[in-house]
């Protein structure tokens, strides 16, 4: 379910067919790196962007046919030649990468989502694709799903992103329900941000479901890989009420235990 620092992201699962595990793996490289190159190490904002831009570069001389100069944008021409992969989605995914770098709040919900359309929903696009099952139903189940759990990794990391200064819940909301910045700069759970929260987590649950009959679509080790990636966001959600949305104490993760559960409720599929 999370691996690395992107998560929601399956990497090369044991349950893919074994045709698809490279695709996937490369893919998540691309993500993983352009990811890092928007949060991670002491470099400023220039030259953050000035990486990316890089990628961008790289993709464009995939489109044109010609040689890339990183071995990751050789695997990825390959795979995109492969299986026909929509270039415009990795620009996407760059283009929220870069938003990362520059826009630090949020004002409303409708900019929460257009970011997730960018930063979340082309991962689900691109591994449809690789299954060969891009229907358009099945692609707005996937951007549902893959939008909630971009909701549910906000919500379970709230702390760990104010510590970078990015504040992913929308201003209007928090207003709304009487919470301030001091409160998460504090870490204070108290009852205006637990009603908050809930309102949060209610909305991501209501995504997860919506898009949930893709895990009955999808059939063999992909519907599986599916259903195991909802009940994982799911369970997350779970753990985030049990623990009264005091994420600042107690973050949630998926342990061993979990997995189990997870298996347990993914075949047959149940919701």
């Amino acid at each position: 379910m999370a691996v690395d620092h992107y998560e929601n992201f399956p990497v090369a699962s044991i349950l893919l067919p074994r045709r698809l595990r490279r695709p996937v793996e490369t893919i998540y490289r691309f993500a993983r790196q352009a990811d890092d190159f928007a949060d991670e190490g002491d470099i400023s904002n220039e030259e953050r962007l000035a990486k990316l831009d890089g990628f961008r570069a790289e993709l464009e001389r995939v489109a044109s046919g010609e040689t890339p100069q990183t071995p990751l944008f050789h695997d990825i021409a390959g795979v995109v030649a492969q299986h026909q992969l929509p270039l415009q989605l990795f620009h996407d995914l760059l283009d929220a990468f870069s938003q990362d770098v520059v826009k630090k709040r949020y004002a409303n919900f409708d900019e929460v989502q257009d970011y997730c359309r960018r930063s979340a929903n082309p991962v689900g696009r691109l591994l449809l694709h690789l299954y060969e099952e891009a229907t358009p139903a099945n692609v707005a189940y996937s951007d549902a799903i893959c939008t909630g759990l971009q909701l549910i990794n906000f919500w379970q990391d709230v702390a760990r992103d104010y510590a970078i200064g990015r504040i992913y819940l929308p201003q209007d909301e928090m207003a709304r329900f009487g919470v301030t910045e001091r409160r998460i700069a504090e870490g204070r759970a108290d009852a205006a941000w637990r009603e908050l929260m809930q309102f949060q987590v209610q909305r991501a649950r209501d995504m997860m479901k919506s898009g949930a009959p893709l895990g009955s679509i999808l059939t063999g080790r992909i519907g599986l890989e599916m259903r195991l990636i909802i009940a994982g966001g799911n369970r997350i959600l779970n753990k985030l009420e049990s623990a009264r949305f005091d994420m600042f104490r107690h973050r949630p993760v998926l342990r061993p235990l979990d997995w189990v559960i997870m298996l347990g409720k993914s075949a047959p599929f149940s919701f």
